[in-house]
């Protein structure tokens, strides 16, 4: 199948290709918080994913695989530059870059001049807090949920530069965004240069009230930085709409990319005071180019993402953020509130989306991890840091609730 074929195929709204004619006009005109408990239709959507029977898959934060079209088009893409090698890489690869940017600038609402693509957000934000021009004194404020790498980041500033860093606690289960949004001003100071927030915490799913608090930063002199690594084609938004200066986001999570892509958003006005990680004397100082000279890299990856970017927008962003919000709540309110079961996760929807961090006092995180792999077949991973003690639930378009039930059985047994 050539990528012409494929869009024709799972591009754009085509529904109809995926369900047939007599489903289209019922799925296109339900509401999408009707249509995520829909079973058929999203039956429809896990049988375009090939899945191990070995275990039920619960950890796509990490990395979530290819749908079975979107794989195969990136083994032809393999394929196809290991003929051409180099006469592809001199002759047609910025064209096809620059496609792949705009399709991802127009998904994130921005123009592509304020768009890069990078290989993960760590390579994004870290783009960012080391091209600082940062002096002795100077402050960033952060959060102890946030990502360690990120965190190493600015401790390696820290012991460089002279800069200083204040470490803040996000709320748990906040009553309000005011909430949230007053811890991280009480943190900031005339000499802070740089806030990074989550869009939504990697650990517990907590989705913050971004635009109040890049609003509140600003009204302070100082820019945000957004760790967008699990929201990015999770939540429907636009970035421009948040209010942020910066937002890096990986790809091959939650867009279901192959390996090695993710997104720099630098607010236009922000690009010219950034230092370049690796030279680039070629590019203006306001031209964004100049952050993604990393050097020969797998284009194919990158040749893939309009195929990813077709099959999430044949699902619709609004369709899926309600489906993968109802599975959620689905399990959550299973269990939330049973002896011996912790949530890590806040209680009120609007602030969750799909992941969600559960714990069973008495039971270490790891070992719990370990029991629901080993006895239940369920796959999560143990987090035990940063005030969250549980494990992390991360369930996809195509899980079932048939999985997240066995899932519940798991809990209540191991709690009981």
């Amino acid at each position: 199948m050539n990528k012409r074929d494929f869009l024709r195929t799972v591009g754009g709204a085509s529904l109809g290709m995926m369900f047939g004619p007599d489903l289209l006009a019922r799925y296109a005109s339900t509401p999408a918080a009707t249509l995520a408990e829909d079973e058929p239709f999203w039956a429809a959507v896990r049988a375009k994913f090939k899945l191990t029977p070995d275990y039920i898959n619960l950890e796509n934060g990490y990395y979530c695989f290819q749908p079975e079209e979107v794989l195969e088009v990136f083994i032809k893409n393999v394929r196809a530059i290991n003929v051409e090698a180099s006469h592809y890489m001199r002759t047609r690869q910025g064209d096809d870059k620059l496609r792949a940017r705009t399709k991802l600038a127009a998904m994130a609402g921005c123009s592509p001049d304020e768009l890069i693509i990078t290989r993960n957000t760590t390579e994004s934000l870290d783009t960012v807090i080391s091209g600082f021009d940062w002096k002795p004194g100077d402050g960033a404020v952060m959060a102890n949920q946030d990502y360690g790498s990120m965190i190493d980041m600015f401790k390696l500033q820290a012991r460089r530069h002279g800069m200083q860093n204040k470490m803040i606690d996000i709320p748990m289960d906040p009553k309000s965004d005011d909430e949230v949004v007053q811890v991280y001003a009480n943190a900031l100071t005339p000499r802070t240069r740089l806030l990074m927030i989550p869009h939504m915490v990697n650990i517990t799913g907590h989705v913050l009230p971004v635009r109040s608090i890049c609003d509140m930063a600003h009204a302070r002199n100082v820019p945000v930085m957004v760790d967008g690594a699990h929201a990015f084609a999770h939540l429907d938004f636009r970035i421009p709409d948040l209010h942020c200066d910066y937002y890096g986001a990986s790809l091959h999570k939650w867009l279901a990319t192959p390996l090695g892509a993710g997104i720099l958003y630098v607010k236009q006005d922000r690009i010219a005071s950034l230092w370049p990680v690796f030279a680039d004397l070629g590019m203006p100082d306001d031209d964004i180019r100049k952050l993604n000279h990393t050097g020969t890299h797998p284009v194919h990856t990158d040749l893939t993402i309009e195929n990813s970017i077709a099959f999430h927008e044949m699902i619709g962003s609004a369709r899926k953020e309600a489906r993968l919000r109802y599975l959620q709540q689905y399990w959550t309110t299973k269990v939330r509130g049973l002896p011996k079961i912790v949530m890590n996760t806040p209680s009120d929807s609007r602030r969750t989306c799909a992941i969600a961090n559960v714990g069973v006092r008495g039971i270490a995180p790891g070992d719990l991890a370990k029991v629901l792999l080993e006895k239940y077949k369920v796959f999560t991973v143990a987090i035990d840091g940063a005030g969250v003690h549980g494990v992390r639930v991360t369930p996809q378009v195509y899980t079932s609730t048939v999985e997240l039930d066995s899932f519940v059985r798991a809990l209540k047994e191991l709690a009981a």
